[in-house]
Order: structure tokens, then C-alpha cells, then sequence
């Protein structure tokens, strides 16, 4: 079988040709019209001299005279001459009226055009030493506040947001969240992150750091896994390695994303992380203040420094010697060691993991400050003690938080799940080789009062406030979460009975909602991780060193009384506290007063690195903050 193809005709080919030529562009159909115009007005020119040779008219003026008519139209109501000549000059100007509407419509349309593409944010980026970030999601205001935060040194901080959302949207919420202070900049791209074409208008080959966000969705994994392979496998990409973060959801997949990033890449379990944060912080009133500044850049922040004068000393000499600053721990070959023993012997390529307000703040004085030997207790280790703890509300991280406690808790201890999502009982009975916990659940709407008071809340340690956010959208996960936090509250106010409270939400503007007056009380949301994820795109180092300080095997924070350290009542130093500390195998960070626990204006009474030198004298009801092992 066969087919003849039809030859196109003259007039197809050249309306095929001109639809090409109208796919150019505005400057294309611009220099075309240009074209046009000249071939009217010399056309025209032509004629005239033709027809009206022997007139005497001079070409190059009749050139100048029909090129004004053709730009403004009023301009040959003044003319005179030969019926031949004017009727010339009226068709110069009715084909410049032509011309010129057509070009004002086209650079109207072309304008519209690129201030369309201008807001569609499709330009590159010309930043340098910027830091970059790819995706978004609630925590992205969080970030980009402690990222200006952290450069407030700096003589301008950039800070570079690509996600496929539109730009102006996503400048306005930015502007609407975060304060964005003089002599810093804020630039939105739209593009995919997976893109590798959308990733170059980002610039990331002069990005100082780059966050990687996952995104919101059934799967976020997945996008994050991609972005780090555009990131890392791109033809063209520099050389030197990047400073990538990211946060990864599912334990499971960080193999993977090691093994696409290599070296490149820092990773955060965020699902994973959270869990460890909360079953620390609900056993112990005022550590998630504790945690609070240590994340924030805005107080006291962990940093990673070489001081050569403490090469050959020890790390119990680096506690008494450091000043402007508390020494934590050690960086030995990329690995972060956390309270060391404090006879471990400092060598050359040691860095010191130090507590302070900022970079390069603490020095190393020549002789270590005086202590109080009479002042420092001979009390024993604090007896362990079983504890009842209820978890209100579940999620995806709740059996983690379950395993998680198992190692602080003391043997015998009981953990009671109730939650509306009905696989909390599942969960719970897979939950295997728990050897302290005894762990049980039932399904319930935590809303209800009634639920509240048959379940005696008041005879439980601690009370765990899980958002239930894997079945609900974010605003009603978070809702319902209030709505249980405040009946518990009521029960405690009313029952006379103390039990600390950790409830967790999603979005930080509800927890402003909560409004909440104790430490206790403290809603560890997003803004935890989005507050991590800062600081190692600013300090790459400190990803082991948060990675040693949620780990339940090794040193984590404690509050633990004053009396068990130095004499209550009685003027001592808090070098005399860090000695206490030392001779226990802990180190002293800072202190809580315990009558300042409800004051929100006093840090709800916890400070950390006072300075050797500060004087106190400890109540009963203070604690002392310290680095630990259980």
C-alpha cells in the first residue's frame, strides 16, 4: 500500500512561514515590523519621486518627512502640495498607524509577558555564598529565621528558596512569618528541586549550605532521595563537595541517601529525632527550655572550636580552664565524643565542643578558678525509681517514643497509649524486647473529658500529648491536641496533683495559641527540627555532635537537684558546680531555680553557661543542668 503526500501550496507555505515567524518572540515581531515600516516609507518615497520627479523634492528629506508621519499620524496635517504628493503621505501614515498600534500592543503583550516570567520567579540566581534551600513546608519559616539569625554577623546574609510553588506566594508568606532584618536578602525561585534544569536557575554550585526540606505529601522521602541525586549527580556540578542537610523521615532510607550523597550530605531523622526529644523531655521538667536554647541561635549554642593551648591537657583541665564558655566534649576524627572521661588526654588534631553565645567567645584562662572543697556534696547517685506515663494521641512516631523510654525508664515502669487512631493497639502489641516498660492501649477519643477522668490521669508521672497528624489534616491534628492540653491542665489545677506535661503540634502559631505558662508544658512541634537543620547547614560538625546528644546510649541532659552537687543555702561558685559535676563523670552546663519554673520572662529559670566565676546559692527545689549518662 501506498500513500501520496499532498505538496503544499504557495499560500500554506506562507502561512506556515509566518506562524514561525510569530513563534520568535517580541523582539522578532518587533524587528519585522521595524522592517515593515522601512519598506512603507522607502515604498512610498519611491512612488513619489516617480510620479513627482521634476517636483524637486529631495530623497533624503522626503525620507525624514514620511518616517514622522509614520510615527505620529497628526504630523501630515500641515502638509501642501500636489494632490499625488499628499495622497503619498497619507498612505505613509496609514500604514505607520497600523505599524504603530501593532507595535504597541506587541511591547504591551512582551511586557506583560516578562513581568509574567518575573513573577513566575524562572530567573537565575547571581547570589554567592548563599545558602540554599529546596522545598517546602511549614518548617521553612523556621529555618530561614535562625539562618538570619545566625548571620546577623555577617555584612549580608542571601538566602535562596526554590519549591514548586509560586513565587510571589511564597514571598508573601515569608514576609508574613519571618522578620526580615536590614542588610539581608530573601529570594524565591519556582521550580522542581528534582529538576536539573530548574536546579541551576538556583545557583547551588556558590551555595555555602544547602537544606534540603522534605516535602509535604504521603511520601516525602521519595522527593528528598531525588533532590539529593539532582544535586549530587548533575553533570557540570564543582568539584569541592557541598554542604548539604537534609531531613529524612524513615530510617530505612538513609542508607540510601548516603550512598547517593556520599560525604555531601548531613542527615536529620526528623520522625526519629522527635521521638528521641520528646521521651527525654517528658521525664524532666524545664529540658525542653534546656533544648530550646540550645538550638537557638538567638541564646546559647553549641559550637565546635581549636584551641592549641590545651593540646597535651586534659579534658577535666579544658572544664576548669575554659572561660566565656563551658567545654562539653571532644571531636576526634569527624566523630563527636561527649563528656569524656576527664583524664582523656587532648592531642593536636582535637577540636573542643564548647556551650557558648558565639563563635570564637571562649578563651583559655592560665590557672583554673578557685572551688569550694567544703561546699561539694558526697551524695550518692539518685535512686531510680519506676514511673506511670501516658501517651494521649498517636502517630507515626509514638511505638519509637515507646521503644525510647524503655531505655530511661527504671524497671517495673507502665505506659498506658490511649488514642482515637485505632492502630495505636496494633502498635503497641508489635512492639517487641521492651524490658523496662509494660506497655498497653486502648482506642479512645482524647477530647472527651469524661475518657480523661475514668483513665485518673493525676496518678501518672508524666503525660505525653501525641498530634495525630498521619489521619488528620495539620490544623485539626493540632486542634485537637489543644483541646486535650487544656482539659489537662484543668484536671492538674484542679486535682492538686503535679505531673509534667509534654504535648507536641505542628504548627508553631498554635502553640502560640496554647499559651503556655509552665516548662513543662512545652510543645515540641517542627520548629525542633527546623531549628537542627540551621544549625548543621551552618556548622556541618555539629551533625554528630546532636546525633551523640539524642542517643539514649550515650551522654544526654539532665536536671537533677542541686543537693546532690554542693551544699543548699550556701554561697558557692559555679566552678565549685562543675567540679560536683566532674568528680561525677557529668558536666555542669547551667542551673534551673525552681522558683522562677513559671516565669516565662526568666527563661522559666533556667540559664546555661553563667560563667565559672557566678556566685549561687541553691534552693531545694533547683536543679542542676548537666551532660550525663543515665
Amino acid at each position: 500500500m501506498t500513500t501520496t503526500t499532498r505538496r503544499a501550496g504557495v499560500r500554506e507555505r506562507l502561512s506556515y512561514a509566518f506562524d514561525r515567524f510569530m513563534e520568535r518572540g517580541t523582539v522578532a515581531l518587533i524587528a519585522g515590523l521595524a522592517l515593515l515600516s522601512m519598506l512603507v516609507i522607502v515604498g512610498m518615497v519611491i512612488v513619489i519621486l516617480f510620479v513627482h520627479g521634476d517636483d524637486g523634492n529631495d530623497p533624503i528629506k522626503l525620507l525624514w518627512m514620511a518616517m514622522m508621519r509614520t510615527l505620529d499620524a497628526g504630523t501630515m496635517g500641515g502638509d501642501e502640495g500636489s494632490p499625488g504628493f499628499l495622497l503619498g503621505m497619507l498612505g505613509v501614515t496609514i500604514g505607520g498607524i497600523f505599524v504603530i498600534s501593532t507595535l504597541i500592543g506587541i511591547l504591551s503583550s512582551g511586557l506583560e509577558q516578562k513581568l509574567d516570567a518575573l513573577r513566575q520567579g524562572r530567573s537565575r540566581v547571581l547570589e554567592q555564598d548563599h545558602v540554599l534551600i529546596l522545598g517546602w513546608s511549614q518548617q521553612v519559616f523556621a529555618v530561614i529565621s535562625e539562618l538570619l539569625e545566625a548571620g546577623a554577623s555577617r555584612r549580608r546574609t542571601s538566602i535562596v528558596v526554590m519549591a514548586d510553588r509560586d513565587r510571589t506566594e511564597m514571598e508573601r508568606e515569608i514576609r508574613d512569618r519571618v522578620v526580615i532584618r536590614k542588610h539581608a536578602r530573601i529570594v524565591c525561585r519556582s521550580g522542581r528541586p528534582t529538576d536539573l534544569s530548574d536546579l541551576q536557575i538556583a545557583n547551588p554550585d556558590a551555595a555555602r549550605a544547602i537544606v534540603v526540606l522534605a516535602p509535604e505529601g504521603d511520601d516525602p522521602d521519595v522527593g528528598v532521595l531525588k533532590t539529593i541525586l539532582a544535586l549530587t549527580g548533575r553533570p557540570g556540578r564543582r568539584a569541592e563537595p557541598y554542604r548539604i542537610v537534609a531531613e529524612v523521615r524513615q530510617p530505612a532510607n538513609a542508607g540510601v541517601a548516603k550512598l547517593i550523597g556520599h560525604d555531601d550530605v548531613n542527615l536529620i531523622l526528623s520522625d526519629d529525632l522527635l521521638a528521641r526529644i520528646i521521651a527525654q523531655t517528658c521525664r524532666q521538667s524545664g529540658l525542653s527550655v534546656v533544648y530550646q536554647e540550645l538550638l537557638d541561635f538567638a541564646g546559647q549554642e553549641f559550637h565546635v572550636e581549636a584551641l592549641p593551648a590545651l593540646v597535651g591537657r586534659t579534658f577535666g583541665d579544658a572544664v576548669q580552664l575554659v572561660t566565656g564558655g563551658v567545654a562539653i566534649g571532644l571531636v576526634r576524627d569527624d566523630h563527636a565524643h561527649l563528656n569524656p572521661p576527664r583524664d582523656r588526654v587532648i592531642d593536636a588534631g582535637d577540636r573542643l565542643v564548647v556551650l557558648a553565645e558565639d563563635h570564637g567567645s571562649t578563651r583559655v584562662a592560665s590557672a583554673p578558678a578557685a572551688v569550694d572543697e567544703a561546699a561539694i556534696a558526697t551524695t550518692g547517685p539518685h535512686e531510680e525509681i519506676a514511673e506511670r506515663i501516658l501517651v494521649l494521641g498517636w502517630n507515626g512516631r509514638g511505638a519509637t517514643i515507646v521503644s525510647q523510654l524503655d531505655a530511661y525508664v527504671a524497671p517495673g515502669s507502665e505506659l498506658v497509649a490511649v488514642s482515637a487512631v485505632e492502630r495505636v493497639v496494633a502498635d503497641i502489641g508489635r512492639l517487641q524486647g521492651l524490658r523496662h516498660l509494660k506497655a498497653t492501649a486502648r482506642a479512645a477519643d482524647t477530647t472527651h473529658r469524661n475518657l480523661l477522668d475514668d483513665l485518673d490521669v493525676a496518678s501518672f508521672d508524666h503525660v505525653v500529648v501525641l498530634c495525630e497528624s498521619d489521619d488528620r489534616p495539620a490544623e485539626s491534628a493540632d486542634a485537637r491536641t489543644l483541646v486535650t492540653l487544656l482539659h489537662l491542665r484543668d484536671i492538674a489545677t484542679k486535682g492538686g496533683r503535679d505531673f509534667s506535661i509534654v504535648s507536641e503540634m505542628l504548627d508553631v502559631r498554635d502553640r502560640e495559641l496554647a499559651e503556655v505558662a509552665r516548662a513543662d508544658d512545652f510543645i515540641v512541634s517542627a520548629r525542633v527540627l527546623s531549628l537542627l537543620l540551621a544549625q548543621v547547614a551552618e556548622t556541618p560538625e555539629l551533625a554528630e555532635v546532636f546525633r551523640d546528644l539524642f542517643d539514649s546510649g550515650g551522654s544526654e541532659v539532665y536536671l537533677r537537684e542541686a543537693a546532690e552537687y554542693v551544699a543548699l543555702g550556701r554561697d558557692v561558685s559555679f566552678a565549685t558546680v562543675q567540679e560536683a559535676a566532674q568528680r561525677r563523670g557529668e558536666v555542669a552546663m547551667g542551673y534551673r531555680i525552681g522558683a522562677q519554673a513559671d516565669d516565662k520572662a526568666a527563661a522559666y529559670g533556667v540559664v546555661l553557661n553563667p560563667g565559672r566565676d557566678t556566685r549561687l546559692s541553691f534552693a531545694l527545689a533547683d536543679r542542676v543542668v548537666v551532660l550525663a549518662e543515665e
